[in-house]
């Protein structure tokens, strides 16, 4: 029951996130370096990955595979993290704290993939 209920927690996390690139683009086009090219499709491309990904961790069939494709993004997701670090990240009138990134990158990127890891049996 408690590993349905995590899992659970990880879908609606990453559906949200997912819904979240269409909704308010902009807050994730800035934090895509401008060394990468097409920030609107990878945009796009990450927003849907983390819908379907999440539909597919709900499927006992398909949560396996969910749950390296969420691995594999989230490592994919390194360079973003690393960009914003550099340069920091803020949208309207709101900065994102230096402390709070370098908690995003060191605590939890690791503890996501970790949860992944986990859910994967």
């Amino acid at each position: 029951m408690k590993k349905w209920i995590s899992l659970f927690i990880m879908a609606a996390f990453y559906l949200y996130g997912g819904i979240n690139h269409f909704r308010n683009p902009e807050g994730y086009l800035k934090m895509i370096p401008p060394y990468l090219p097409y920030h609107t499709l990878l945009n796009t491309v990450s927003g849907a990955a983390e819908i379907l990904f999440a539909l597919l961790l709900l499927i006992p069939a398909t949560k396996r595979i969910a749950c390296y494709g969420i691995i594999l993004m989230l490592i994919a997701f390194l360079p973003v993290h690393i960009y914003m670090l550099k340069t920091g990240w803020c949208i309207k009138d709101f900065c994102l704290p230096q402390w709070a990134i370098w908690v995003r990158l060191i605590l939890l990127q690791p503890f996501l993939i970790w949860w992944a890891w986990v859910m994967r049996k």
